[in-house]
């Protein structure tokens, strides 16, 4: 008899299959034994398996992975989040073919017969000094014979590329900026510079985009009124500003005629626009 829940001896040595025995439990050779060499079968199967990693290390590089994820979804997708910079290498920095790198003097672009139209008299002329050598230039005119005053003050420039700039930054997106905050303060001038809104009419067929505009300031009971012409051709701006004293506080200036104003700037526009290098 074997105890209750142990295996069986193994049979003789010389006993057989064909031989009947008594109990027809699993015999212990059935059992695996844990000192016994690895069968081949066995052994060729855990070469194939490779080495095994830690669990552990499993683990952790899958929690990392999600976390790098995670920080990607957040920076995409939360609201307010800002895009990522432009490169540098994205941006203009040199001239393109076209645009102009040198503009006219401003002082002979104007006709002698265009001053003398809207500046009757004897005026006085004055160059200010370039702020960006060849690609800027200045002119003003001035008159003042009782009862008549006008300032005449025309500026031609060339832009330059810039990364502060829309679009590429070239010079021609920088034009289009500045012609546009031109006209943004002409239309809605800030409430801090005192400036009246202006009323603005747009001059289709001139340079690639233009505009006149006029204001009528007024200051402890003076007045003066400005006409001003805006002319933008590739990177080039053409500006005109033409004021005349409508009424003085002493009253020995004035009248003046708004229209004629204006027509004077567009006049010297014109003239100056004309000098402007077309390629």
């Amino acid at each position: 008899m074997t105890e209750q829940g142990s295996l069986p001896p193994r049979p003789p040595a010389d006993w057989s299959e064909d031989q009947p025995y008594a109990d027809d439990r699993p015999y212990a050779a059935d059992q695996p034994d844990p000192d016994a060499p690895e069968s081949p079968r066995r052994a060729t199967r855990s070469r194939r398996r490779g080495p095994q990693r830690p669990r552990w290390l499993v683990w952790v590089v899958a929690a990392v992975v999600v976390v790098i994820v995670a920080v990607i979804v957040v920076v995409l997708v939360t609201p307010g989040a800002k895009p990522a910079p432009v490169t540098p290498g994205s941006l203009i920095t040199t001239f393109l073919p076209g645009e102009i790198q040198k503009v006219p003097s401003a002082c002979p672009s104007v006709p002698a017969g265009t001053l003398s139209t809207y500046l009757p008299g004897q005026t006085k002329q004055a160059a200010p000094p370039a702020l960006d050598g060849v690609l800027d230039s200045q002119c003003n005119w001035t008159l003042d014979q009782r009862p008549t005053y006008r300032l005449l003050q025309l500026d031609i420039r060339a832009l330059t590329p810039s990364g502060l700039a829309s679009g590429t930054g070239s010079a021609t997106f920088a034009a289009i900026d500045a012609y546009a905050q031109a006209l943004q303060e002409k239309q809605d001038p800030a409430p801090n510079t005192g400036a009246p809104k202006a009323q603005v009419t747009v001059i289709r067929g001139l340079g690639t985009a233009a505009f006149t505009a006029t204001q009528a300031y007024q200051l402890e009971g003076a007045i003066t009124d400005v006409a001003t012409t805006v002319i933008r051709y590739r990177n080039v701006l053409v500006t005109v500003v033409l004021n005349g004293l409508d009424k003085s506080n002493n009253g020995h200036y004035g009248p003046v005629s708004m229209s004629e104003l204006s027509a004077g700037s567009q006049a010297v526009a014109r003239a100056a626009f004309a000098q402007v290098p077309r390629n």
